[in-house]
């Protein structure tokens, strides 16, 4: 009985738990949509900056590393900046147009760990009233439960009895054991 309610203690957490992902990734794809806005301008305006004086990116983030200690930061603050628009970029095409579905299996592009902690903070669970949202519910009930039967299976593994069986003869009814064998005739 214990354990049963164990399980069923399992499968409810895992569904509420489970049941928050399409919310939760949904304010994520607004806040990478917004960071890569706000990255794509910043990248905008230097490449404005480089070319009114005749310069690629590439030229313009060169001359820039020459100019001192503080040129030669901001110049590889620039590339990083430039690089992480690429990437972000790249994830929300990703998942901009995806449903949430599609979103859990292109989980590994809402990986911002910044643009995640920052959903996080204003993120409030809620109890879904949708239908992806009881999906999700329901596979995170079924996930924990499973993971904690797999969990009690592997710890009452070593404090199992192995039971002694007679021979599959004797168990049928035709041999006793340690009774000695009648010749048919």
């Amino acid at each position: 009985m214990i354990l049963r309610t164990m399980a069923l203690a399992a499968g409810l957490t895992g569904a509420a738990t489970l049941s928050q992902f399409p919310e939760f990734s949904q304010q994520y794809t607004q806040r990478l949509g917004g960071a890569v806005d706000e990255l794509t301008r910043v990248v905008a305006e230097f490449d404005r900056d480089a070319e009114t004086v005749g310069l690629g990116r590439d030229e313009a983030l060169r001359q820039l590393a020459t100019g001192g200690d503080f040129g030669a930061a901001r110049a590889e603050s620039l590339r990083a900046t430039v690089a992480r628009q690429a990437r972000l970029s790249s994830d929300l095409a990703a998942i901009e147009d995806a449903g949430p579905f599609m979103r859990a299996r292109l989980a590994a592009h809402l990986a911002d760990p910044d643009i995640a902690a920052r959903a996080w903070e204003n993120f409030r669970p809620g109890l879904p009233m949708t239908f992806e949202g009881a999906v999700f519910a329901g596979a995170g009930f079924g996930a924990g439960w499973l993971l904690l039967a797999a969990l009690v299976s592997v710890l009452r593994w070593p404090l199992r009895r192995r039971r002694h069986r007679a021979p599959i003869m004797a168990r049928a009814g035709r041999i006793e054991p340690g009774a000695p064998r009648r010749a048919n005739g």
